[in-house]
């Protein structure tokens, strides 16, 4: 499982040319993207307002209605995962598009309405379409993967409680926990996650200070060293690794072969201990 971050850009095509190395030695491989940089991207284009949650306990997160809904499907299945996948398939890679709702693979919980700040206000909201999710299918995937395919998956997750009068029925979930939770139940031997930082590291300006090794038990003695996105991601990875996963790496997607480097040790490895 290759969980690989909107942000990368270029450096995409070389995470794909590991692929494509992988799936020639006979690995079975299971692509995860999000997409929020291109849909932020999208929304400049269109005129439309990025705007954020920020709740009691500090913590800051997209606001989702359906408006912006809209521009992160868009940004997601139609900017970002077609590029992606014709690059695979370029690279003769078999590769397949698709979506957490796609035959209900991922379903999830709305979140309910919350007391937050929204652009500078306290109110509670009502209309945000996020949620958490709450089970993962995996036979689509492993049907693809058993007939040679690469699927390409991402957010967005369908509710199967959306009332139908309302036009709902998906929601914006976290790609990183999207990620792990696939690698969860495909029951996969590897989940990399890569984004453009070298991995955990204790002074934030200085890549010499990268964070080899994790034991997971022992996760919320690292979270100070984490901020934004990289706690979530910390968190996730922790989460796959005492859920089973046997090899969980951070990665950093901005090397020449960033798969295949997580996959020889460079970044940090969430390691599991001995009973």
């Amino acid at each position: 499982m290759i969980k690989v971050g909107g942000s990368l850009g270029a450096d995409m095509s070389r995470a794909c040319a590991d692929i494509r190395a992988l799936v020639d030695r006979g690995d079975s491989v299971v692509v995860v993207h999000g997409g929020g940089a291109e849909a932020d991207r999208l929304a400049d284009e269109l005129g439309r307002p990025k705007r954020y949650l920020t709740a009691s306990g500090g913590r800051r997160s997209r606001y989702t209605d359906a408006a912006a809904l809209d521009v992160l499907v868009l940004g997601m299945l139609g900017r970002l995962k077609p590029p992606l996948v014709t690059e695979l398939l370029r690279l003769g890679v078999r590769a397949v598009g698709l979506s957490g709702a796609d035959g209900g693979m991922v379903t999830a919980r709305r979140t309910p309405p919350a007391n937050v700040v929204v652009d500078g206000v306290r109110r509670v909201v009502r209309d945000d379409l996020s949620g958490r999710i709450s089970a993962v299918d995996a036979h689509l995937p492993r049907t693809l993967l058993a007939a040679g395919y690469v699927p390409v998956i991402s957010p967005p997750a369908y509710d199967p409680e959306a009332d139908p009068e309302s036009g709902a029925g998906l929601l914006n979930v976290d790609a990183d926990r999207f990620a792990a939770r696939l690698a969860v139940a495909l029951e996969a031997d590897w989940l990399v996650i890569l984004s453009n930082v070298p991995g955990l590291l204790r002074d934030p300006g200085d890549p010499g200070s990268l964070v080899a090794e994790i034991p997971c038990e022992d996760l919320a003695g690292y979270l100070d060293l984490a901020g934004g996105r990289m706690k979530v991601k910390l968190r996730t990875a922790g989460e796959a690794c005492l859920a089973g996963v046997p090899h969980v790496v951070l990665g950093d997607g901005r090397g020449p072969s960033p798969v295949l480097a997580a996959r020889a040790g460079a970044g940090t490895t969430l390691v599991k201990g001995v009973p």
